[in-house]
Formats: structure tokens, C-alpha cells, sequence
């Protein structure tokens, strides 16, 4: 096993944890709160995940996993590709956009769909590190 494959399969568990932590611990609490609470609380939750470091893991492992497919560890590289980056963009990101945009009323909606999505991604990323590390 390589030390791409290493570094990817690291980063993939570390999303992982990440996701798992939302969905577990801050979606769950965010829950509990009033939504207007809830809802200012995410938004700046949505801000600042946008740092430096979170965005070298995100994004950093993008290009990993797509070193991993083309040395024919496809499932591992795409579950991670498409289960945690792709989706991010394509799901989880327009509604944090919505999110900023919209009233209180479109929080229980978000809760909901947001942390289903993002349960998906969480067991993506699980599965990207667990195939990597068994070399698919």
C-alpha cells in the first residue's frame, strides 16, 4: 500500500468523523434549539467550515481519490469522489445557499433533508476508507 493511498484513505476517514459528528451531535443539538437559534447557529457553522484546513482535506482528497481510481482503486477513489464531493456540491451546498437566502420557516425541511443527505456522505466516506485500505 502506498502513501497516496494512505493519505486518502486518512482523509476519507476524517470526513467521515466529520459527517458522523453532524449527524450525531450538531444536527441533533441544532434540533433541540428554536428554529430562528438553529437556523443563525448553522449559518455560521456553514461559514466557518470554510477554512484553510477543512478545505485541504475536502478538496485535497478530491484529487487523491482521483489518483487512487486511475491506480484501479476505483470504488474506494469514487465513493469518495462521488459519495462526499460530488454530493456536497450537488445537495448539501444549495442548501446552505437556500439556507442564507430564505425565513425560519424553511428550517424544519432543511434539518431533515440536509442531515439525510448527510448521513449518506458520512457512510460514503466510511466506505471510501474501509475499500482503500482493502486496495478497491
Amino acid at each position: 500500500m502506498g502513501t497516496i493511498t494512505l493519505i486518502a484513505a486518512a482523509a476519507s476517514g476524517l470526513m467521515a468523523g466529520l459527517f458522523f459528528a453532524f449527524s450525531t451531535a450538531v444536527m441533533p443539538g441544532l434540533a433541540d434549539l428554536p428554529a430562528e437559534d438553529a437556523r443563525a447557529a448553522m449559518r455560521r457553522i456553514n461559514v466557518r467550515i470554510q477554512n484553510p484546513l477543512f478545505l485541504l482535506v475536502f478538496l485535497g482528497n478530491v484529487v487523491l481519490c482521483g489518483i487512487e481510481v486511475f491506480q484501479g482503486r476505483v470504488v474506494g477513489g469514487l465513493l469518495y469522489i462521488v459519495g462526499s464531493f460530488l454530493l456536497t456540491m450537488v445537495v448539501n451546498v444549495p442548501m446552505n445557499n437556500r439556507l442564507e437566502r430564505t425565513d425560519d420557516a424553511y428550517w424544519p425541511a432543511y434539518l431533515r433533508t440536509w442531515t439525510l443527505w448527510n448521513h449518506v456522505r458520512g457512510v460514503a466516506c466510511l466506505a471510501s476508507t474501509v475499500t482503500l485500505l482493502l486496495g478497491f
